[in-house]
């Protein structure tokens, strides 16, 4: 589920299974799709 969070006087949208930020609704709807629950591959 993605959830609606106010930060930085932005509307900003939280994938609750890995925490990451989106500006778009839809970019984080579409990511929550996809989202393993693990750590983002690109933080090495």
């Amino acid at each position: 589920m993605v959830v609606k969070t106010e930060r930085d006087d932005m509307t900003w949208y939280k994938c609750e299974k890995c925490g990451l930020l989106f500006d778009d609704q839809g970019d984080a709807s579409q990511h929550e799709g996809n989202c393993d629950a693990e750590d983002p591959s690109y933080i090495q």
